[in-house]
């Protein structure tokens, strides 16, 4: 049926697996922005920078200091975490009960400001990040060959948003986080924390955006510009999934970027818009995003 349409299999499962690819990033990117504005109702528009600045972190852990890949992995999104929790210690609770269009308009100075930074001392060009040694090649499905880094990089992110999702929405450290912001009074009379537990909230979902930014860097090179190229997508795949909703983010960014892949195969100019052109589809039938409660 697809060589009758002038496609191949090969073409076709390997859009997919592209799809796959940016998906894992779109879901984990969301998903910090998902967590963020649910639990802080801060629209976090430095997200995109951050995202960054993880991948450019873990580029001088390997050249700078030694350090590999799979310290990166941990170490990165915890560097990066704690330059939120700066961000937040300093900036953002100074907007706190003021209209949200200020922590908007913060965040985004805060990410022009990050990649002007990092362009000025690096340049528009990629700096190349080596595959780890143990997840280099591939294997040979028969219909398709798939490289052993984007299996790994969409396995691990896949388990890293369930494993987010059960957190905030099984447990009882989720239960504080979600009681906090709808009712901080009655959990600070349980002898909680909850300008702490804020801010470890920001911190977290910043390091979810560098731990995806370190994922990246072996795929699409280390570049100032990375974290644009994804942030307005991104932004659309939390309006589609539902703004707050953490299993809206992760469904909606694989699914995303499966459609994005498909788009590619059928119909490549179009590739680029179909994810807005679906979330205007989505605002107009149903304004609370696919998996969104009504306000």
């Amino acid at each position: 049926m697809l060589d009758l349409i002038g496609i191949s299999s090969q073409a076709l499962f390997g859009q997919l697996l592209l799809g796959l690819i940016n998906g894992s990033f779109y879901a984990l990117l969301s998903l910090g922005l998902a967590v963020i504005f649910g639990m802080l109702n801060i629209v976090n528009f430095a997200h995109g920078a951050l995202y960054m600045t993880g991948a450019f972190c873990a580029w001088f852990m390997l050249n700078g200091l030694g350090i590999n890949y799979w310290f990166a992995l941990v170490l990165a999104p915890l560097v990066v975490g704690a330059f939120g929790v700066l961000i937040d210690r300093l900036m953002l609770q100074r907007l706190a009960g003021l209209d949200h269009l200020y922590g908007l308009l913060l965040t985004f100075g805060l990410a022009l400001i990050i990649q002007g930074l990092f362009q000025n001392q690096f340049g528009s060009s990629g700096l190349p990040y080596a595959i780890p040694p143990q997840l280099t090649g591939g294997q040979h499905l028969g219909f398709m060959f798939l490289p052993n880094y984007r299996a790994w990089v969409i396995v691990f992110s896949l388990v890293v948003c369930l494993a987010t999702w059960f957190a905030i929405e099984k447990t009882r450290l989720g239960a504080y986080l979600r009681a906090a912001t709808e009712n901080p009074a009655m959990v600070r009379a349980f002898g909680i924390n909850v300008p702490l537990m804020v801010t470890l909230t920001y911190g977290f979902g910043v390091a979810l955006a560098a731990l995806a930014g370190v994922l990246a860097a072996p795929i699409n090179q280390v570049r100032p510009q990375m974290g644009a190229d994804f942030i307005i997508v991104v932004f659309a795949v939390v309006v589609i999934g539902g703004m707050g909703s953490i299993m809206g983010s992760i469904v909606t960014g694989f699914m995303l970027g499966l459609i994005e892949g498909l788009t590619k195969v059928f119909y490549p100019e179009a590739s680029n818009t179909v994810v807005f052109v679906i979330m205007a589809i989505v605002l107009l039938i149903k304004p609370n995003g696919l998996f969104g409660r009504a306000t």
